[in-house]
């Protein structure tokens, strides 16, 4: 069958893309925004992509077309499509169709986080040697010697076994990325409706995707749909005392849910709050370095299921992903120590803290971060991994959130931790960034050094002379950044 996507590029509608491609079927795609990792990843496949949404791209007629949600009436290749009658479908339930209907599905829902856990998770299961299917909104980071492990992993997504194994009646399973995103244009519905998984990973819940939903209430609503579906001999894990979670379920839950927290243990004193967490949560990761890089995990009902995580990930957020993907693994039947020395071989994802150049010892991050919390939460991890060297924080405001301003009270202090941080802001951001760093630098000077540069040039120009030896810098973005990576790697290199 000739299948043709429209939104190609997308990091779940690619990763779509190549399971299409291993079920055997041809596939050709489209997309305005055609950047890399994920168009190289799917070229390196074999598959055809062809910039821009033209009516030609669907000429000759296609057998299936499967539409991204950035698709909308009105434009030319849609209207062609429904005028002359073409079959079409959406990303999440032609891979509920075509795979998902004979697995155990596990699936990660959250505001943060999703693509790491996600990775984690896959990774743990085929370390323990389970054929496990997976899709992530990414690509991994491959760090090691076992040749299965770096053929598995060389993409995105991997259709697995359709059976636990051969001598079993069991069925196999799938760890998919649960995003709450809307399906289609036909089908507003978030995406993860249509996993109905069996094990499901709730790890947190935040507004966000404003231009979708109109309050948090709302987001809440679409988990609890996702929640409903879910049988009680499954599972629900979750970090422990999250109101937002915690509210979504006070709404229903006919399923067992597993609590998780993380126990700082480096500290000299333990908090109230923490006390409370130890006392209210099944699992526990209790820090060992400050930095997250050494954890102890443990299962409360199982005294024997306890080990140690050494590994080279960084941060708070991710020992809270590392945690609740321990637990799940747990629930599919992988024990403890098994799944932790699966982690300490786990070399994380593109674009999540990835370092991708070293000029002079002056370090360059490429992370994901585009929402307040995970702006936070990966300056605070930076901070600790990379102690001692002035932080630099580079950050577009592109999600669709950002440009409506939803959470603009809250950028400044998002990026506090950082020493100095250079923000973009492109033309058309109609609510006046600049304006808005401004105010907050003189009502809270402590903040760190701010300022608001409108085009990259400027930022590239700006770090170029002012960055030095033993500094560290962190790109943050959703998207492509005008290819400013590898533009700022080239302007340090010839500085």
């Amino acid at each position: 069958m000739h299948i043709h996507i429209l939104g190609i590029c997308g990091t779940f509608m690619g990763s779509l893309a190549l399971l299409a491609r291993e079920l055997g079927h041809t596939v050709t795609g489209s997309d305005a925004n055609v950047y890399p990792p994920m168009s190289t990843q799917l070229e390196n496949a074999g598959v055809t992509i062809e910039a821009g949404y033209l009516v030609a791209h669907l000429q000759p007629t296609p057998d299936l077309v499967v539409v991204g949600n950035a698709m909308k009436r009105g434009m030319d290749v849609i209207e062609y499509m429904l005028d002359t009658g073409m079959r079409y479908t959406s990303g999440p339930q032609f891979l509920s169709e075509q795979v998902l209907q004979s697995r155990h599905v596990i699936a990660v829902a959250g505001t943060h986080g999703k693509t790491t856990t996600t990775t984690m998770l896959a990774w743990i299961l085929h370390y323990a040697g389970i054929d496990t299917g997976f899709l992530i909104g990414g690509v991994p980071l491959v760090d090691t010697t076992d040749e299965r492990l770096q053929q598995v992993f060389a993409h995105s997504s991997y259709l697995g076994a359709e059976k636990a194994s051969e001598d079993s009646s069991d069925t196999g399973y799938f760890v998919i990325e649960a995003d709450e995103y809307d399906s289609a244009f036909f089908d507003k519905r978030s995406k993860f409706v249509h996993y109905r998984p069996r094990t499901a990973i709730l790890n947190n819940l935040e507004f966000d995707h404003a231009d979708i939903f109109a309050d948090l209430n709302a987001i809440q609503t679409q988990f609890h749909h996702m929640v409903r579906m879910i049988p009680s001999t499954g599972k629900i894990i979750m970090p422990a005392a999250t109101i937002s979670l915690e509210d979504t379920l006070a709404k229903g839950v006919w399923t067992p849910v597993w609590r998780t927290a993380v126990i700082d243990s480096t500290l000299s004193d333990t908090s109230d709050n923490e006390r409370t967490l130890k006392d209210s949560s099944d699992w526990q990761a209790e820090l060992i370095s400050a930095d997250g890089s050494q954890f102890r995990v443990s299962f409360a009902a199982d005294k024997d299921a306890a080990a140690i995580v050494e590994w080279a990930m960084s941060g708070i957020h991710n020992v809270n992903n590392a945690l609740v993907a321990v637990a799940a693994a747990y629930d599919v039947g992988v024990s403890v120590s098994t799944a932790c020395a699966a982690l300490s071989t786990f070399a994380g994802i593109k674009r999540r803290m990835e370092l991708i150049g070293d000029v002079n010892d002056i370090l360059v991050f490429d992370d994901f971060a585009h929402h307040p919390t995970a702006i936070t939460t990966t300056l605070d991890g930076a901070k600790k991994k990379l102690a001692g060297r002035r932080i630099w924080a580079i950050i577009e405001p592109r999600s669709n959130t950002m440009k409506m301003g939803i959470h603009q009270d809250s950028l400044a202090q998002s990026a506090a931790l950082a020493d100095h941080t250079l923000w973009y802001e492109p033309t058309g951001l109609e609510w006046g960034l600049r304006d808005v760093i401004e105010q907050a630098n003189v009502a809270n000077p402590n903040m760190g050094n701010q300022q608001v540069l409108s085009s990259t040039d400027a930022i590239i120009e700006h770090i170029s002379h002012h960055a030095k030896a033993g500094d560290a810098i962190v790109v943050m973005s959703n998207g492509g950044f005008e290819g400013i990576h590898q533009r700022l790697l080239t302007a340090l290199r010839n500085k």
